[in-house]
């Protein structure tokens, strides 16, 4: 037990209160039980450990523990739950929850067992997360799904800017007047060309050099152990499931051809559309579908696109220009707006907006005749009239 309790006072030392993640604001902390989903290296373990530390001046009354410890190895997460409770322990804080077998149900006997103990876990397996929590916690727990970091986060996290966040309705109204004043105070097209390789995961810091060699294990690990686990998948698709990222990584944005793909997948269609499903629900790609389709499993997307930019740079070299942007800005929209593909441009936003995506000397051809329609434009730093600088859209959140 000594050996947890030093990691946890190790690790609360050592964390920074400088820069703390948006849905740090947007937590209940006073739920019984909550569940913050999110992919590996986006700060789940951080946003916890900076709760502690802001919230209880005694730290006593808080535990942080990680279940990935050797300590699990020969004891039980209810063992570590009574010896906190019966010392006082307030609140436990269970990081990568998904390592430890069978978590859900001793987080179900301990919320059931403990009434005052208020229990947060973590995990970045979203697959094995959202079936356990299906099964066994759907009445007791309240979600959070953390995302990467957004343009405006990166900016902050570089210690470059701390700009406010911009709502929809206001970049598309004022586009100009909030372009040029982050403009007069940030050269903004040399840090977005850095974040969209690099930018989305906090841990790049860390792994410097190394970011795109971990980013790969973590596509790995998701495609060879959690989808399999979780999917009753056939290996031999799941394999050529890496051919078709690095393909969709180098082709301009993949609108689907179902049969093509299941030929080269040598795959049945349901098989490969839940395939699509499973790497869409463990954050590696985002489907997109046409308002009048419906969205399931069985329903095959009229898009496919990387869930960040950062996955796509990490597959190829060759990394094609009309994919970024629209990656980008699905992926900067996608927090707070429904997304939909239209039949005339790019992306159809809250069946309000049509967005039609791409470089600097864009044209509104495709959109001219539709209401509420915008030109979102790559290489810019302000944009005019309905024309507005990509970048822009990474202060949302």
């Amino acid at each position: 037990m000594d050996r947890l309790y030093k990691a946890y006072g190790r690790l609360l030392t050592e964390t920074d209160l400088n820069f703390t993640r948006y849905l740090y604001k947007s937590i209940n902390w006073d739920n019984r039980l909550i569940v913050i989903k999110g992919a590996k290296g986006v700060g789940k373990t951080t946003l916890l450990l900076q709760h502690i530390k802001r919230t209880f001046p005694d730290t006593t009354k808080a535990l942080y523990a990680s279940l990935d410890n050797l300590w699990f190895a020969n004891h039980t997460v209810l063992e570590l739950a009574e010896y906190h409770y019966t010392h006082g322990g307030t609140h436990l804080f269970l990081d990568e929850v998904h390592k430890y077998k069978d978590w859900q149900r001793e987080v179900k006997n301990i919320y059931d067992s403990y009434p005052q103990l208020h229990l947060v876990v973590t995990g970045s397996s979203m697959l094995k997360l959202e079936e356990s929590l299906v099964a066994d916690l759907s009445r007791r727990h309240r979600s959070y799904t953390l995302e990467g970091m957004s343009f405006r986060e990166y900016l902050l996290f570089e210690g470059v800017a701390n700009l406010p966040v911009l709502s929809l309705e206001t970049i598309l109204d004022n586009h100009f007047m909030e372009a040029s004043q982050i403009a007069a105070k940030v050269k903004v097209l040399p840090y977005f060309e850095r974040y969209v390789v690099s930018g989305y995961y906090p841990f790049y810091r860390e792994e410097g050099d190394g970011f795109v060699d971990r980013l790969q294990q973590v596509i790995d690990t998701i495609l060879t152990s959690e989808i399999p686990s979780v999917g009753n998948i056939e290996y031999d698709s799941v394999y050529k499931a890496k051919q078709l990222l690095v393909v969709l990584a180098e082709s301009k944005p993949y609108t689907l051809n179902i049969s093509s793909l299941c030929s080269t997948l040598q795959s049945s269609r349901n098989n490969v559309l839940k395939l699509l499903d499973l790497m869409d629900k463990a954050a590696l790609v985002r489907r997109l579908y046409a308002k009048s389709s419906g969205m399931n499993m069985l329903t095959k997307p009229e898009k496919i696109l990387f869930h960040n930019t950062n996955l796509m740079y990490c597959l190829t070299s060759h990394a094609e220009a009309g994919t970024m942007r629209e990656t980008y800005l699905a992926s900067q929209l996608a927090l707070e707006h429904q997304l939909y593909i239209p039949h005339h441009g790019d992306l159809v936003v809250d069946d309000k907006w049509h967005f039609e995506v791409g470089g600097k000397q864009k044209s509104f051809a495709q959109i001219k005749d539709i209401e509420g329609s915008f030109v979102v434009a790559d290489d810019m730093e302000i944009g005019h009239g309905n024309k507005i600088p990509l970048w822009l859209f990474g202060f949302l959140y």
